[in-house]
């Protein structure tokens, strides 16, 4: 009990310490004064989580095509305002692409650098309605996770990015990844209008490549950083290397479980009629002999 107590107290000793090296200019900013409200924001998606499932079990899913559509356009919208306002204020500011520090001065630019990389956080945020409408769509299965886990720990993560360093080379890897969402959210926009134009989009799996090529480039830049002594916070650096390592391995296997694994097919079943046309179709689950009744999608 005591070594729980001493690890309480120094943590909260070095949380204290740390708030003298955070950025002034941040810290009266909406979210920003203390970790509470993002962390409490993660508890309650963890939350949903375990009882939207609950909830839609016995439910018929929701449609929601006017929602996501108006929904993913916005973020398509939000995601292009912060990646141009971070390469106009990055250019304005004369950043360097190699080796960037942290400028806490209350310089135009640097002020809307770091301003930038705030909505870049909220967006992390907003993005956990991406979990609540596939499950209020009954898409238990697109609930991985890699999902959870990509969408948990960015909004938490970038708390921390932009309580400590709201500028220099964070924004290297902010405009990257907001690119590649105006992209993504793009896709899921068309893809919600339906069939008549989902069959004209065939590059899903591009994206999920360009999301990998974005994560080694974000290693390589972050060991560039360490191996020059560029200064700019080595804890974060290598945290950064870390975490990009995660989602390689994990998106890797995505790509792979999704793109080029084989499936298994079950030799099929001679037909009543001796035919048969090698496919093996999945009989349908019976319970108690009766079929269960397909369930219809609820609209907006």
């Amino acid at each position: 009990m005591d070594t729980v107590i001493h690890f309480v107290n120094d943590s909260a000793e070095f949380y204290k310490w740390s708030l003298t090296i955070a950025d002034k200019r941040v810290e009266e900013w909406p979210m920003m004064a203390s970790p509470l409200p993002t962390l409490g924001i993660s508890v309650l998606y963890l939350l949903f989580l375990w009882a939207g499932p609950l909830y839609m079990r016995s439910r018929e899913p929701f449609q929601l095509r006017k929602t996501l559509i108006v929904y993913n356009f916005s973020m398509v919208l939000l995601n292009f305002y912060i990646c141009k306002e971070l390469i106009l204020g990055s250019r304005a500011a004369g950043y360097s692409y190699l080796c960037q520090p942290v400028n806490y001065s209350n310089d135009v630019n640097e002020v809307r650098i770091a301003s930038a990389l705030w909505w870049y956080y909220i967006s992390k945020g907003v993005e956990f309605l991406d979990t609540v409408f596939f499950i209020m769509r009954k898409k238990f299965n697109q609930v991985s996770f890699l999902h959870v886990y990509h969408h948990c720990t960015m909004f938490i993560l970038w708390w921390i990015g932009i309580k400590w360093v709201p500028g220099g080379q964070s924004f290297f890897g902010a405009t990257i990844n907001s690119g590649i969402h105006v992209l993504m959210y793009g896709y899921y926009g068309l893809a919600a209008f339906g069939p008549k134009i989902q069959k004209y989009l065939w590059w899903k799996k591009y994206l999920t490549i360009i999301q990998m090529i974005q994560f080694h480039v974000t290693i390589s830049h972050a060991a560039h950083s360490l191996y020059t002594g560029c200064p700019f916070p080595a804890w974060m650096q290598w945290a950064l290397i870390g975490y990009a390592v995660t989602f390689i391995i994990l998106f890797a296997n995505f790509y792979y479980q999704t793109y080029r694994r084989q499936p298994r097919l079950k030799p099929a079943k001679s037909a009543a009629n001796g035919i048969s046309n090698g496919i093996s179709k999945t009989p349908e689950f019976v319970e108690n002999g009766k079929k269960p009744k397909k369930e219809r999608a609820k609209s907006d």
